[in-house]
């Protein structure tokens, strides 16, 4: 069941960046976002490049920003890593991993205190089995949402770590989302990076000791995508609402 949860949250994650990015994207020009956004996509074309390396791939065409009205990142088409199997997954899930471990510094290094919160705040380990239960995880995520959120609102702004913190955070967790090109195949790396790690696991443990240990990481980044995304929806539909009375005749 660990192994469920694990790829469910890491999908949620995927699908929540994906959504915010493209909610953002129709708000404000999308070359201003991208440009913003440039932290965290440079780490994850990092990881994108690294993955395509250590699997024998061909990096090309690669850009941090296209020269275009969107400025949007590249990356390179159809890779062909030499190691069958292994190597696409290592290429998809590279981008994420990386932007993931990179928050996890960030973390370490300007939000010790709530690096701490985060870790009293986690997301179930289990997945309902029955709408009571899917009830109460919905229930439980919100109040992990809650607690994390605010000790990051109760920060001191006074210090330019609090806001290079928040900063880096919103860049490096949005940039989860699969870089253009590699949706379809960051998705399958997800699944099949689940399925390895259950099969693995019936013969040794490690693999479940070691999705304990990120278990703090993954919790905070389902909370500050899920709270991105509350404010992107309110934002998103006051604009909506207001163009649809001042264009109304």
């Amino acid at each position: 069941m660990l192994y469920a949860t694990m790829t469910f949250w890491m999908l949620v994650i995927v699908f929540l960046a994906h959504g915010i990015y493209t909610l953002w994207t129709n708000l404000a020009k999308p070359r201003v976002i991208n440009t913003v956004l440039l932290p965290g996509t440079l780490i994850a074309q990092l990881g994108h490049i690294v993955g395509l390396l250590i699997t024998g791939g061909t990096v090309q065409d690669t850009t941090l920003i296209k020269d275009n009205k969107t400025a949007e990142p590249t990356t390179t088409p159809d890779p062909q890593p030499k190691i069958p199997v292994v190597g696409p997954i290592v290429v998809a899930m590279l981008p994420l991993l990386s932007c993931g471990f990179f928050v996890h510094l960030v973390l370490q290094t300007l939000g010790a205190n709530i690096q701490t919160t985060a870790g009293e705040f986690l997301v179930r380990e289990t997945l309902p089995k029955n709408l009571p239960e899917f009830w109460d995880l919905l229930r439980h995520t919100i109040t992990v949402v809650e607690h994390i959120t605010a000790a990051i609102l109760n920060s001191n702004f006074h210090q330019w770590e609090t806001w290079a913190f928040v900063y880096l955070i919103i860049c490096l967790t949005v940039r989860m989302a699969p870089l253009p090109g590699s949706q379809r195949g960051a998705i399958g790396a997800i699944l099949v990076l689940g399925a390895l790690a259950a099969v693995i696991g019936l013969a040794t443990q490690i693999p479940q000791e070691k999705i304990h240990q990120v278990w703090n990481l993954l919790s905070f980044s389902v909370a500050v995508l899920l709270f991105l995304m509350i404010v992107t929806l309110v934002v998103y539909g006051g604009v909506s609402l207001v163009k649809v009375f001042t264009q109304s005749k």
